[in-house]
């Protein structure tokens, strides 16, 4: 799968495409869903598959720390695209100046004349440009002016409810992991590279590997049974997501305990699934 970092980087070979715009939060089942229709699309059309995704991801360009928790970082999200057979992505910068984009400059420049996008998917409520003026009867209306044919994707039903990020992360704070696995169509996990934490494991008796949160609002608190991988190799472990009351702390961090594992991993990367939620959070 290619990917195009930023607006900047779209070149004339980019030319021509069939295209999906969304933050694709989670690559949950509805997305899946939205990538076998783009899919057909290309394949009908004999163009690539694209899809235009976002970071930071607008609401948390806009509400910053109140944004809504994240489900998948960047890293994971192109690797479940690319799982699902999209042969190119575009990530966009979402900073002041692309947010201040008149809704029309957006459709003319970037869909038009940059990406000559023939067919666009986007959900019935997409809104887009300055102050969010566009939406999908403007796609509509000024696709039809160049020739590009715009539909919108129809909601994924799952178990007789609307599959969306929102359910699954109200599923994933209740620490019920298998409805939200069942959404996803995928186990939910969360990576990153282990960092050097404050080693009071060590003094407690046990080790952990610590994987720093960042920016992202966790939609997940509490202690986990997990199976990590490392290096292709599985380990079962225990983990806790969140900041660290016994210890006064304030950001949010993943701890990893492996059982029977003395190696020491700083700066690797872990991928961790949690399997099934054992408590919440709590100060000792």
């Amino acid at each position: 799968m290619q990917l195009i970092r930023g607006i900047h980087n779209i070149r004339p070979c980019h030319y021509g495409c069939v295209l999906t715009i969304g933050n694709f939060d989670g690559v949950h089942l509805g997305h899946a869903a939205v990538i076998k229709g783009l899919m057909q699309d290309a394949e009908r059309l004999g163009l690539p598959s694209t899809v235009m995704l976002f970071e930071p991801q607008p609401q948390e360009f806009f509400a910053k720390d109140k944004a809504p928790a994240r489900l998948t970082r960047l890293r994971d999200k192109l690797r479940l695209l690319a799982e699902l057979g999209v042969e190119r992505v575009i990530c966009v910068s979402f900073n002041h100046r692309f947010a201040n984009m008149a809704a029309e400059q957006f459709v003319d420049d970037i869909l038009v004349n940059k990406l000559g996008v023939k067919a666009l998917t986007v959900g019935d409520d997409f809104r887009f440009g300055h102050k969010r003026v566009g939406d999908f009867d403007m796609l509509q209306s000024l696709g039809e002016q160049s020739g590009m044919a715009v539909k919108s994707t129809a909601s994924f039903k799952n178990l007789n409810s609307r599959v969306s990020s929102t359910l699954i992360r109200e599923a994933l704070a209740k620490g019920e992991i298998g409805l939200a696995n069942g959404m996803l169509g995928h186990p939910y996990a969360i990576a990153g590279r282990v960092i050097h934490g404050w080693k009071k494991g060590r003094e407690l008796g046990f080790r952990t590997a610590n994987v720093a949160l960042k920016r992202e609002v966790s939609p997940v608190h509490g202690v986990f049974a997990v199976q990590v991988s490392l290096n292709g190799k599985q380990f079962k472990g225990v983990a806790n997501v969140g900041t660290k009351p016994t210890l006064n702390g304030t950001k949010a961090l993943l701890e990893v305990h492996l059982f029977d594992f003395e190696q020491e991993i700083y700066g690797q990367f872990i991928h961790v699934e949690l399997l099934h939620k054992l408590r919440n959070e709590k100060k000792v």
